[in-house]
């Protein structure tokens, strides 16, 4: 991609090198997986479940139970719906413009897919879902016992900040490959 310009006519050039693309490719694989199964289940939960009724699955270890989320985690913030999806359009951007660019290392390609289809599940639902845009409740229906009641994008999310610690902290690489060990 080239050929935007900045104000004042400065070029602004994303690098997408022949060593990336095969990074690409695997963020936007498991982005695209994680957006059709977050969708499919979201389907399927609307059709099947009922609000106010929970099917227990596993001895009670997971329970489905469909409920709407127009706050964030925890149902915290109800009233920031429209703030909470403008800064999801922000992250997806940041994301899509700042950090697929850099990636040269297969484990932050798959963080990287994680996130965007995380974050891009729950957009949908804040963009399209009643009471309307920027406005939408996210559909949510997997419940641990003793815990909130999540969905697929909210696991991809997760699996995606796990491995960001995993990889910058534990392993010590940088989205590029380039190791982050003072050592090294």
């Amino acid at each position: 991609m080239s050929g935007l310009q900045a104000a004042g006519g400065t070029a602004i050039t994303i690098s997408w090198s022949r060593a990336s693309k095969k990074h690409i490719g695997i963020a936007a694989a498991i982005a695209l997986l994680g957006v059709l199964v977050d969708f499919g289940t979201k389907v399927a939960a609307l059709a099947w479940l009922e609000p106010g009724n929970f099917i227990p699955l596993l001895g009670g270890l997971l329970i489905l139970r469909l409920t709407r989320n127009s706050g964030a985690a925890f149902s915290m913030g109800e009233s920031f719906t429209p703030v909470f999806t403008c800064f999801a359009i922000a992250a997806l951007c940041v994301i899509l413009c700042w950090l697929l660019p850099k990636v040269r290392h297969v484990g932050w390609a798959v963080t990287t897919g994680l996130l965007l289809a995380g974050i891009s599940g729950n957009l949908f639902d804040r963009l399209f879902r009643e009471p309307g845009p920027f406005r939408g409740e996210v559909i949510d229906f997997i419940q641990l016992p003793y815990f909130a009641i999540f969905n697929v994008a909210d696991i991809c999310i997760t699996a995606a900040a796990v491995l960001v610690i995993w990889l910058s902290v534990i392993r010590q690489v940088s989205p590029g490959g380039a190791s982050l060990r003072q050592d090294a």
